[in-house]
C-alpha cells in the first residue's frame, strides 16, 4: 500500500508520526496503527479516483469521498469500533498537514464516526481472582513453568500490571521491592506497590528458574530461555479459565481491571488508582471501574460534607 503514496505524501506522513512521537510520546504500536490507517485511507483514494494521490491531490477531498470511504470500510467488514480509530488516525493526520500545507480540512474534519457501544471490562470477584492465580500454578507441564506462570498473573493482580509491562520487567527490577518503577503506555512512568504475596511469587520463580538472571535478560522466561510472550500466558488462563468455569471474558486483563474494582469497592481513592493504572485520562479509570450504586451512594453519604 507504500506504494500509494508520492514521494511527497510519504515524507508528510513521516513527518507527522516524528512529531506525533516527540509531542505525544505514543507506542510503537499506536504509531504502526496509525500509519497503516492512513496509508490504507490513501490507497483508497488512489483506487476510487484512478490517480496518485500527492499533497495537492489530498488537499482537496471531498465530504463525498469521505463518504465513500466510510462506506467502503462497512461493505468490507470493518467494525464501528474500527471504523471511529481509523477516522480518528485520518483526522489526526490532516489535522497536523492542514496546518503545514495551508489548506482547509473541514471536508475530512466533518466526517463522523459511525457510533458503538463501548463493551466495559469485566473484573472478577475476589475468590475468582484468587482460584485464577492458583490453577495459573497448576497448569505447567515442568514446576518453574507453574511458578513462572502464578507470577506473572499475581502481579498483573496484585500490581493492576498490563501484560507487557509485567513480561517488560528485566534483571535490572531484582529483587523487587515494596515498590516497582513501571515505564508504561506513552513512555508515561510511575510507581507501583508489590504486595509481599506478588513479590514470594516471584522470588519462588526465580529460585526455580533454570535460566541465568543478567541485569539485560527479561525476568520471565520461556521454556528455552527466550522473553516470556503474552500469548503464552493468554493460554494459560485460558485453561484456567474453563477449568474452573470462569467466562470467557477472565483473561490476563481482566486481572487488571479486578486490581482496580477491588481497590475501589475496599474505598480507595479513583485518582490515586488512576495513577496506579497508569491512565492519562479519570474517564478510562472510571470504566475500569464496577462498583455497584449502592456501594457509591455509601462513599458519598460519609465523605459528603452535606450529607453528614
Amino acid at each position: 500500500m507504500s506504494l500509494a503514496l508520492s514521494p511527497q505524501a510519504r515524507d508528510a506522513l513521516g513527518a507527522w508520526l516524528e512529531t506525533a512521537r516527540a509531542l505525544k510520546g505514543q507506542s510503537e504500536n499506536t504509531e504502526k496503527a496509525y500509519r497503516a490507517d492512513v496509508i490504507e485511507f490513501i490507497a483508497f483514494m488512489v483506487t476510487y479516483h484512478g490517480e496518485p494521490k500527492g499533497l495537492g491531490a489530498l488537499s482537496r477531498i471531498s465530504v463525498t469521498d469521505m463518504r465513500a470511504w466510510m462506506a467502503s470500510l462497512r461493505q468490507g467488514g470493518a467494525s464501528p469500533r474500527s471504523m471511529a480509530r481509523k477516522l480518528s488516525s485520518v483526522k489526526s493526520f490532516y489535522r497536523w498537514l492542514s496546518e503545514r500545507e495551508g489548506f482547509e480540512p473541514t471536508a475530512v474534519l466533518s466526517a463522523r464516526a459511525p457510533k458503538f457501544e463501548k463493551k466495559l471490562p469485566r473484573p472478577l470477584n475476589e475468590d475468582a481472582a484468587r482460584a485464577m492465580i492458583d490453577s495459573v500454578g497448576d497448569q505447567g507441564r515442568a514446576g518453574w513453568i507453574g511458578a513462572r506462570d502464578a507470577a506473572v498473573v499475581t502481579l498483573l493482580y496484585g500490581s493492576g500490571l498490563r501484560i507487557s509491562e509485567a513480561l517488560g520487567l528485566t534483571g535490572t527490577d531484582l529483587p523487587l521491592g515494596a515498590s516497582l518503577r513501571i515505564l508504561g503506555k506513552g513512555g508515561k512512568e510511575r510507581v507501583v506497590p508489590v504486595l509481599p504475596v506478588a513479590r514470594d511469587a516471584v522470588e519462588r520463580y526465580i529460585r526455580l528458574c533454570p535460566h541465568e538472571m543478567t541485569a539485560d535478560a527479561p525476568v520471565f522466561r520461556g521454556l528455552r530461555g527466550g522473553a516470556l510472550s503474552p500469548r503464552a500466558v493468554q493460554k494459560v488462563t485460558e485453561a484456567a479459565r474453563m477449568q474452573l468455569g470462569l467466562p470467557a471474558t477472565a483473561t490476563p486483563h481482566a486481572m487488571r481491571h479486578s486490581f482496580a474494582t477491588h481497590l475501589l469497592a475496599a474505598g480507595g481513592d479513583l485518582r490515586a488508582i488512576q495513577e496506579l493504572l497508569g491512565h492519562a485520562s479519570l474517564s478510562t479509570t472510571q470504566a475500569y471501574t464496577s462498583v455497584d450504586e449502592v456501594h457509591l451512594m455509601k462513599v458519598y453519604e460519609a465523605a459528603h460534607p452535606k450529607a453528614r
